[in-house]
């Protein structure tokens, strides 16, 4: 996805994350973030959105501690909450491609790696929000989709501080039967290796496979949907190994 796409999916994933939320009430529980509710939820966005935009519009050059979060709630929290995700929107679409800020995750440029972070973030966010309702959550696009399995498996879990480990070699595959996207991780001692090709046959024998739209596996490999939302062959064993080791925090 080019930057401008990224931002299409931020200003996209916004507004529905907030009509999820009116719809649940600011009480309702959010079952896919155990312990949160649909206010917590809200007060955890917002504040990205907003220390996201300090760095896109001030151009932080080093780590810049958020402003906290908002003691709002109701009609007050939703107000606030659309008004951070309508300055990011902005605040990216006015921003120089040759910007200069703080990142933490490996990108092409410093916007390149905000838009789509901030995109990702309010993509699964918005699921979290929706999951609160009783239809559930609402699907994501393929292209959304692969693009976010690329981030949390060639970014995130490509860091030191992956916690994604075996004590032995072991290979798991993911493959998005839709947009033809292969991932496969190399698993060991040390942090996960990961691998995209497109369009790839079956190729060598894994120990594990995740198949399935690149959307479903988005949300799976996030956690937010169960592991049979798609199809695994092989060793279940890696699967649990990932829902139990996986998780990003926010610390």
């Amino acid at each position: 996805m080019r930057i401008a796409e990224h931002i299409e999916a931020l200003e996209a994933a916004g507004p529905g994350l907030a009509e999820a939320a009116t719809g649940a009430g600011p009480d309702a529980e959010v079952p896919t973030c155990p312990g949160w509710r649909i206010r917590d939820l809200l007060r955890h966005v917002t504040t990205v959105h907003r220390w996201a935009t300090t760095y896109v519009t001030e151009g932080h050059t080093a780590y810049h501690p958020d402003g906290g979060q908002p003691a709002l709630d109701g009609d007050e929290l939703l107000a606030h909450y659309r008004e951070g995700h309508a300055n990011l929107v902005a605040a990216l679409r006015a921003a120089p491609e040759d910007l200069e800020c703080w990142t933490f995750l490996p990108a092409p440029s410093p916007l390149a790696f905000w838009a789509r972070r901030q995109a990702h973030e309010t993509a699964v966010h918005r699921v979290d929000a929706e999951s609160a309702l009783p239809a559930g959550p609402g699907p994501v696009a393929p292209a959304v989709g692969a693009d976010g399995i690329d981030e949390l498996l060639n970014a995130f879990h490509a860091r030191s501080r992956s916690r994604v480990r075996t004590p032995g070699p072991r290979t798991l595959r993911v493959r998005a039967t839709d947009t033809g996207d292969v991932w496969t991780v190399r698993l060991s001692a040390d942090a996960p290796r990961t691998e995209r090709t497109t369009g790839s046959p079956a190729g060598d024998p894994v120990d594990t496979e995740l198949s399935g739209p690149a959307g479903s596996l988005y949300l799976a490999l996030w956690n937010r949907l169960p592991e049979d939302a798609v199809t695994v062959t092989g060793d279940a064993s890696l699967v649990r190994l990932w829902r139990e080791k996986s998780a990003i925090t926010w610390d």
